[in-house]
């Protein structure tokens, strides 16, 4: 759903028909950030009542109606609950395929290749990166797709999957990290310096 069509199935929901242009922008957006949220860890209350909270902070309405407000939103451009949403994930998670293991496997393997691939990258993104590839290819959780490939590599190759990634971390991301930042130092010192004998 484009970014027009999640603002027009908000705009027809019954929270929708009463908002000015800029909070049904803002109820949207909150309504992504929580759907960003339950596809990650699978949980939703806690951002719920804090955007509730915000939301309402600077509006004539109180945050219960704020929450109102955003689970319309979110009904209306996700076609579902939030809570349905949670529960999808939770019941892929009990019902995976014999593949998803292998799959876990190939995508914690991938690991250590993302992190030394130019650009380089630190391994909690290569990990992220991994994580959401095989979440969204088995509607999972990303929290969940973490620790399957965890466990997957560790019964494999005898070792934790972090302690893989801070190894290729420090053989391959960190000494380009490194050279970027001496060369953005020199680069600094040299338009001070220029800019110093200019004055």
């Amino acid at each position: 759903m484009t970014n027009d069509d999640q603002l027009t199935a908000a705009r027809e929901s019954f929270s929708g028909k009463s908002m000015t242009e800029t909070q049904l922008k803002q109820a949207v957006a909150i309504a992504d950030i929580i759907h960003a949220e339950i596809q990650q860890s699978g949980s939703f209350i806690e951002q719920l009542t804090d955007y509730s909270h915000a939301f309402a902070r600077s509006e004539k309405f109180d945050a219960m109606r704020g929450e109102k407000i955003i689970r319309d939103t979110y009904i209306a451009t996700y076609g579902q609950s939030m809570n349905q949403t949670r529960e999808a994930l939770i019941a892929a998670a009990e019902n995976l395929p014999d593949t998803a293991r292998a799959r876990a496997l190939v995508c914690a393997e991938s690991i250590g290749d993302l992190i030394q691939a130019p650009p380089t990258q630190p391994s909690y993104l290569a990990q992220d990166r991994a994580a959401v590839t095989l979440s969204s290819e088995f509607g999972i959780t990303q929290k969940v797709a973490n620790a399957l490939m965890a466990e997957e590599f560790e019964q494999k190759h005898g070792k934790k999957l972090s302690t893989h990634g801070k190894e290729s971390e420090e053989a391959y991301h960190k000494p380009v990290r490194e050279a970027e930042i001496a060369a953005r130092k020199a680069e600094q010192l040299q338009s001070r310096r220029r800019s110093q004998s200019y004055s």
